[in-house]
């Protein structure tokens, strides 16, 4: 697989091959049309399909272009909103459905893995929630009543960590959480999909919804898919213009993982207790194996380390685009990872991805608001896409085949919630304050201060440019404004992308749309 959705490589892509797919060339019609080809649409998808609906996904990049491929794939229903949270937002009830259909995802995972047999390295583990001081392991302990107020009484506090090193605090012990790798998964899955009549259509992006009893989707080469019912799992909705980025809001995450001595680390999940938090999870050392010319070194790092884990190690978040200096944030994590894992060895990987955070910390599943009842979204994955996504497949396919579902109220994206308006405020405010870059200066004068591979923004005029610097040295300017709403773009030397900092579009060096809720490029420099 190649890089689609930015310059870092993340451990999932390599020697991963999905189904052959094509790009639509032709005006097609179908029972449901699905957009986006990532796990929340495929899992979508295919389970439709097992109801006997004739389904057609359509895919602006390849299968798993997008975020899917930048996760570190946990699987737990151990929600870093936490429960104390939960329950004051949503209640007992709301927590414990929460708690509830995350650990029904985990299982639906594991039953697909099962019955199409593949082979994605599934594996039951436990999770464990670590306090640094002593302000956090009285959080624990507030976190442990919470749990037990919802009914999930195996959690347990543990005097000890597993690992030493990360604390000599208590934590919380959770049963039952997974991990496994979710590219082999969603190859085995679109390849399901496909044998029970499904399509695929990649490298199609969509530019048109048109929405009421049928509902068509036009592609930016005038090709259309008509259907009775339209699924948007896009990350970030595409369809939708407004209301929904108002309430979640874009970061992005950062991930490095190098080798350890297998056996050193316990196969669990681990979260610390800050703001941002870090995540961390083992991969076998057998599934790193590459064998690419661009990764030659790390294959060869890899492909030897045959008694070595890897350890994937997340964090060090922050708004989309609102950071001059992400690389900082690799640092940071790294330096993290060694200070807590001192036999962690030379680092192998580095990537980074986009989570969308709902102000109230579920995700938003189910119709659309605004628009036809035919029309279901699935975003605001909140650090939870794996389980998020299934969920969003067994809920979104519970309501087409109008069946009743329990979690329906709770994820409904329609849902205001007067207990979390705060930090709906906080996050408003907080785009309506990068309005002011249009009256600031640029970072350059001349386009020539940009350097090679780097990219920087000029003020032209009453304008704004984006200038970018390819290796070779040649210069590529187009508008700053971004084809959304309007926010001036910033430079992202990890991903090499111009990002959005206030509902997080993505383009990349030639301002080419690579992530929503943006559908158009970036216009030609004046």
């Amino acid at each position: 697989m190649k890089r689609e959705s930015g310059a870092t490589l993340p451990v999932w892509v390599e020697n991963i091959q999905m189904p052959a797919t094509t790009p639509l060339r032709d005006n097609i019609t179908c029972d449901v049309c699905v957009v986006g080809a990532g796990l929340a649409g495929m899992t979508t998808a295919y389970l439709l399909a097992k109801e006997g609906k004739h389904v057609v996904v359509v895919e602006a990049k390849k299968i798993a272009g997008g975020e899917t491929s930048r996760t570190t794939a946990h699987l737990a229903n151990a929600l870093d909103d936490r429960f104390t949270e939960l329950v004051r937002l949503f209640g007992v009830e709301g927590a414990r459905l929460a708690a509830q259909s995350h650990g029904k995802a985990i299982d639906k995972i594991e039953e697909i893995a099962k019955d199409l047999n593949i082979d994605c390295e599934f594996k039951r583990i436990d999770g464990y929630l670590f306090a640094n001081n002593r302000e956090e392991e009285e959080e624990l302990t507030q976190e442990l009543e919470a749990l037990q107020k919802i009914g999930w009484l195996d959690v347990v506090l543990r005097k000890k960590c597993p690992v030493d090193t990360l604390t000599a605090l208590p934590c919380l012990q959770f049963p039952n959480q997974a991990r496994f790798h979710v590219l082999k998964y969603l190859a085995g899955v679109s390849a399901a999909f496909l044998e029970a009549g499904g399509q695929i259509f990649t490298e199609t992006k969509i530019v048109r919804f048109d929405t009421g009893p049928v509902v068509t989707v036009v592609s930016e080469e005038d090709f259309a898919v008509s259907a009775n019912q339209l699924v948007v799992a896009t990350n970030s909705p595409v369809s939708n213009m407004f209301s929904m980025h108002t309430k979640q809001a874009p970061y992005r995450t950062y991930v490095v993982a190098a080798a350890v001595p297998r056996g050193v680390v316990p196969d669990n999940l681990y979260w610390d207790m800050q703001d941002p938090y870090h995540y961390v999870r083992l991969l076998h050392g057998s599934s790193t194996d590459a064998d690419t010319d661009n990764d030659k070194d790390r294959t060869e790092q890899t492909s030897t380390a045959a008694g070595t884990d890897l350890l994937i190690v997340g964090g060090a978040d922050h708004k989309t685009g609102q950071e001059e200096h992400p690389e900082k944030h690799l640092a940071d994590l790294e330096r993290w990872m060694r200070l807590k894992f001192p036999m962690a060895g030379e680092l192998q990987y580095s990537w980074s991805g986009q989570v969308l955070e709902p102000v109230d910390g579920l995700a938003f599943i189910g119709r659309n608001p605004g628009d036809s009842k035919n029309v279901y979204i699935a975003t605001g994955d909140s650090g939870h896409g794996m389980t998020h996504a299934t969920i969003a497949g067994m809920l979104i396919t519970d309501l087409i085949m109008g069946r009743p579902n329990p979690w329906e109220k709770l994820y409904d994206p329609a849902r205001t919630n007067l207990k979390s308006s705060g930090e709906f405020l906080k996050e408003n405010l907080n785009v309506a304050a990068q309005f002011k870059d249009y009256v600031t200066g640029g970072e350059v004068d001349d386009p020539a201060h940009v350097m090679p591979g780097t990219g920087k923004i000029m003020r032209k005029g009453m304008s704004k440019v984006a200038v970018y610097c390819d290796e070779q040295g040649v210069q590529h300017q187009c508008s700053a404004v971004c084809t959304h709403m309007g926010c001036i773009v910033n430079w992202n030397n990890v991903e090499r992308s111009w990002d959005c900092p206030c509902h997080g579009s993505r383009f990349d060096p030639y301002g080419r749309v690579i992530t929503g809720p943006a559908t158009k490029d970036l216009d030609k420099a004046e």
